[in-house]
């Protein structure tokens, strides 16, 4: 019996091992498989390289001299290569400031930013977590306000920054518009896709409702906080038709206002214009670098609960 019971053991084996080595490998290589690969990577690749391409001229065109940045046709290689634009807008005592206007758009844009996290965040924890009488119709004028196009409320600010004394002043570009609509709703969708047991198990331990938010919804928020720090930093950036308005001495003018003092109705310096071009570009690109795994972790759990 026993020898039975080892020959029909043997003998399965033999034949699960026979079945397993007539099995095709999975290991293999699929010749059709790499071929697509290869094809998308090489559509991908030309496709970023055509969006790339502005900045790529952009960046030789302020290593060239005034002649060879305005020559016909446009070539992609400096000849020769000179730092003569950056000179330029860098020199003291220079008629365009781009160095005081880098550093007005940095201190504004990095205010800026710090104030609509913070009124962001608190707007938003109210109307996620907590329950109180007319809170939907609260945060449904919040979203309303999203509808009004920003152009409409340049004269009431205008008027306002007015009447606080606020003109030719970097406040006049960072407080009027740190009350965000988008961040109040950026940040209440982050804060209702949250767990609510973290809270319970604090309100158990005895924590009150202002350690709650600050010792346990705020760290787990840190990816949706650096997102709407990035986006409010880049709007406040980028901003150029509101300091137009408000900013009149060019010790106080922005990058972006500044620069387009650099062209006229004769004539535009390319080189110069390129360079402060670089300039403005920089910052936008590291922070990018830098915070773009927080970037694509904000927007993806801000979009799990409507």
């Amino acid at each position: 019996m026993t020898q039975l019971t080892e020959t029909g053991a043997s003998t399965a084996s033999g034949a699960s091992g026979a079945g397993n080595s007539g099995r095709p490998s999975t290991k293999r290589s699929d010749p059709a498989g790499r071929r697509r690969m290869v094809l998308r990577l090489i559509i991908l690749s030309i496709v970023a390289l055509i969006f790339i391409s502005p900045l790529i001229f952009m960046f030789v065109t302020s290593f060239k001299t005034r002649e060879d940045a305005t020559g016909i046709p446009p070539s992609w290689i400096p000849d020769p290569w000179t730092l003569q634009a950056y000179e330029s807008i860098l020199a003291p005592g220079s008629s365009t400031p781009v160095l005081r206007w880098f550093l007005n758009s940095m201190v504004a844009a990095l205010l800026h930013a710090a104030l609509v996290v913070v009124i962001s965040a608190l707007a938003a924890y109210p109307l996620a977590r907590m329950e109180f009488r007319g809170k939907k119709i609260v945060f449904g004028v919040i979203v309303a306000t999203l509808l009004v196009p920003p152009v409409i409320l340049i004269i009431p600010n205008y008027l306002i920054v007015s009447g606080l004394g606020w003109l030719n002043a970097l406040v006049a570009i960072i407080v009027p518009t740190a009350a965000s609509a988008f961040g109040v709703f950026f940040m209440r969708q982050f804060f209702g896709a949250l767990p609510e047991d973290l809270e319970e198990a604090a309100r158990l331990d005895g924590a009150n409702r202002f350690e709650m938010f600050t010792k346990i919804i705020l760290p787990l928020a840190k990816p949706a906080m650096a997102t709407l720090a990035l986006l409010a930093f880049l709007t406040n950036w980028n901003d150029f038709l509101w300091p137009i308005y408000v900013l009149f001495s060019p010790e106080v003018q922005t990058l972006p206002a500044g620069l387009s003092t650099l062209q006229s109705a004769n004539a535009v310096r390319y080189d110069l214009l390129m360079a402060g071009a670089v300039m403005a570009s920089l910052p936008v690109l590291a922070l990018f670098v830098f915070l773009q795994r927080f970037i694509i972790e904000g927007v993806s759990r801000s979009g799990v609960k409507g």
